[in-house]
């Protein structure tokens, strides 16, 4: 089996992982992943967060956002092509459904410069141990984070959590992990 097609075993792994829990349960995950996020000292510090807004049976992040968006600046991806723009959260109001049903700011929203950026919270199918990640197969986190020099959280259930995951050699290992079951 190459890598293409391990990657895409494992992203069928866990969705069939995803399928055994209820919204609600992955609601509960999510709210004690992201207070593990605020309990570090990174985020404590940060004034300028970048993170995401999240699919269904992703780490739920809408509280979060509209609980830390007056207090802290934080930017959310907008697709523009093969790339990710990320754009100041202004409320509710300033998102639209993008093209994959993902909420995400209207395109005239503030850009912030990238050297602004104090980490950047971010998504995956899977983990590692090693704190590799793996995507969806589309690499707009692998060219976004190839432009952010910030440190990089991936938060994940701990389902989705494995000793091993394939990796290429543009994949950028987070700085932290975290999940429900623990950080690393």
């Amino acid at each position: 089996m190459d890598k293409r097609q391990e990657k895409q075993a494992l992203r069928q792994e866990v969705a069939a992982r995803k399928r055994t829990y209820t919204g609600t349960e992955l609601a509960k995950r999510s709210e004690k992943i992201l207070a593990a996020v605020e309990e570090t000292d990174l985020f404590r510090s940060a004034r300028c967060v970048a993170l995401y807004h999240a699919l269904p049976g992703e780490v739920q992040t809408a509280p979060f956002i509209e609980r830390w968006y007056k207090e802290k600046r934080l930017l959310l991806p907008l697709v523009v092509g093969d790339d990710l723009r990320l754009l100041l959260y202004e409320g509710e109001e300033s998102l639209r459904p993008g093209p994959f049903g993902i909420l995400e700011p209207k395109a005239d929203g503030v850009e912030p410069p990238k050297e602004e950026i104090d980490m950047i919270i971010v998504p995956g199918v899977a983990f590692d141990t090693d704190r590799n990640r793996l995507g969806r197969g589309r690499g707009y986190y692998d060219r976004l984070l190839a432009t952010i020099k910030a440190p990089a959280i991936g938060i994940c259930f701990g389902f989705q959590l494995f000793p091993h995951i394939p990796t290429e050699p543009f994949d950028r290992k987070m700085d932290h992990l975290i999940t429900d079951t623990g950080c690393f």
